[in-house]
């Protein structure tokens, strides 16, 4: 497995198919380990599906990829081992009613418990809450959020959390595992100019500090390594002609689309 540090991200052929065709097919990936990596598409295009993918939790379909020296699909466990999610809507969904303390807390104590060594669990508590303390300090620097500008401290509710101040508590809950490889999705959902451009620094930030990051998007910023899942022209007609396939075959191919669904989200 690979040493510490960010891992490079490569892709060839990539696609994933579900029971309404293709999510996405044909994508191509090559970025060097520290990369800011843009997912670039139109909404529905499959930009999420293939930031699960390249993250260890979607199982494609067809083509190869590869984390660093893990390679999918094959290895789709070890590479959720090094990798983390933020802000993806339906899997790391904020819970409005607990303050930032309380994720912060929650998220440095599962670490803690499933992420660390027996040799760590063993320690003194006051070793272990210093451990803790300092990962939460690490991840919030890394995210650029700092407490005490929050209306209530760490107190703060997340329901009454700005936009940028929610997607960068979400990136601090990633970083306290510290990820060589980090998944954001909706970066500039209904964003302002400036607020994109804020985070977009952020992401800057934490690649340029050692972990390589994929962020879905609909435009990437300047310098961005660009992955687009609009169709190509390719592959856009190898989808029609499997349309056509799949409607003349009927509710035999959709059974099978029922069982390659599933395999993906094994």
């Amino acid at each position: 497995m690979d040493g510490p540090g960010a891992v490079a991200v490569g892709a060839e052929g990539l696609g994933l198919k579900g029971p309404r065709g293709w999510a996405f097919r044909g994508v191509d990936v090559k970025a060097e380990p520290g990369a800011l990596v843009a997912i670039e598409g139109p909404s529905g295009s499959g930009r999420t599906c293939l930031l699960l993918a390249l993250t260890g939790r979607m199982k494609p379909t067809e083509g190869t990829a590869s984390v660093g020296r893990l390679r999918l699909p094959k290895q789709l466990s070890a590479v959720r081992r090094i990798s983390a999610l933020a802000h993806v809507p339906g899997v790391t969904d904020l819970d409005p009613a607990l303050t930032v303390g309380e994720h912060l807390r929650e998220r440095a104590l599962l670490e803690q418990r499933f992420g660390s060594s027996l040799r760590a669990l063993l320690r003194p508590r006051a070793e272990r809450r210093a451990a803790s303390r300092l990962r939460i300090d690490t991840a919030l620097a890394a995210a650029g959020l700092d407490l005490d500008a929050l209306p209530k401290g760490p107190r703060t509710a997340v329901r009454d959390l700005e936009r940028t101040e929610a997607l960068r508590l979400s990136v601090a809950l990633a970083m306290i595992g510290k990820p060589r490889l980090l998944g954001v999705d909706d970066t500039d959902l209904k964003l302002s100019d400036a607020e994109r451009a804020e985070v977009w620094d952020l992401l800057r930030s934490v690649a340029e500090s050692g972990t390589t990051v994929l962020a879905v998007c609909s435009e990437a910023p300047e310098g961005a390594v660009v992955v687009s899942t609009a169709p190509k022209k390719a592959a856009a007609e190898a989808a029609a002609h499997d349309a056509a396939d799949d409607a003349a075959d009927g509710t035999e191919n959709g059974n099978d689309d029922d069982k390659e669904t599933a395999n993906a989200l094994a």
